[in-house]
């Protein structure tokens, strides 16, 4: 089977983990790009090795990361199990980005013109059982009462097309702010990064897809975390990483709280 012609015919559990399902914490958290996994039906999509190890094919410390903000906050953690060039989870179907033919300074030789029927199996073999088992399992948390928080962790290259980027920990958002100024107030009063909001991307770079499918459509308070990847490179820096995280997070929940409990929401 050829790089371009092959798909993969997977169940939900294939595709995605679900980690930690009992935690009881508010937050649910999402790793889109945790995995660089290609099956070797594809070929490696015509890449070489320097490749498919890079960013482009996954978020290196992400998932790390993810799996020590699950621990620590008790938190559902929900994660992609396939190399976002095979399907982009954070794209919509639509996007010519979800299946991308370049990404960065690569040609992806295994997605170039492919039809509209192997551009479907990608989407229905990777994107559709990610999307319905996060949709479904946010739907039985709401149906069930229990609060619910999406916070959807990435990494990004310290170097994009040759240009270095200072920024270290980007806090993004949508049209939905709440949780991203509150969680700016937290993580930059520490002075501890270069924290800046919605860099090294935004909404007008088509990320938040996620955010706005699964949160947005339902009133749900959500952020996506953006950390360079130089600072997350070993197992000590992810595990610091995921812990100051994990209480930036629990602080400015409670601060919204507290501003509601102020302004006599309930």
């Amino acid at each position: 089977m050829t790089a371009r012609a092959a798909t993969a015919s997977s169940s939900g559990s294939e595709v995605v983990e679900v980690a930690n399902p009992a935690g009881i914490s508010d937050f649910l958290i999402v790793c889109e790009h945790a995995s660089k996994r290609i099956p070797a039906s594809f070929g490696g999509l015509g890449l070489d090795e320097v490749a498919l190890n890079s960013h482009i094919a996954w978020d290196p410390g992400a998932l790390a990361v993810a799996q020590t903000m699950s621990e620590r906050l008790d938190a559902t953690l929900i994660a992609h199990r396939f190399s976002r060039l095979l399907y982009d989870c954070n794209r919509p179907p639509e996007s010519p980005a979800a299946v991308p033919a370049v990404s960065e300074i690569y040609a992806i030789p295994g997605n170039a013109g492919l039809t509209d029927a192997e551009r479907q199996a990608r989407v229905d073999s990777f994107y559709v059982p990610f999307r319905d088992v996060l949709a479904d399992r946010i739907d039985r948390r709401l149906n069930q009462g229990r609060p619910t928080v999406l916070v959807t962790v990435h990494s990004f290259t310290p170097i994009y097309k040759g240009v270095p980027r200072e920024v270290e920990l980007g806090i993004l958002h949508g049209a939905d702010t709440r949780l991203a100024d509150a969680l700016l107030k937290t993580t930059t009063a520490e002075v501890r990064l270069t924290v800046r909001r919605n860099e090294p991307y935004g909404p007008a770079d088509g990320v938040i897809h996620t955010l706005d499918e699964h949160a947005v459509s339902r009133g749900l308070l959500n952020v996506m975390l953006e950390i360079r990847n130089d600072i997350i490179a070993d197992r000590a820096s992810q595990t610091e990483m995921a812990e100051w995280l994990a209480g930036c997070l629990t602080k400015a929940l409670d601060s919204l709280a507290e501003n509601a409990k102020g302004q006599g929401v309930a």
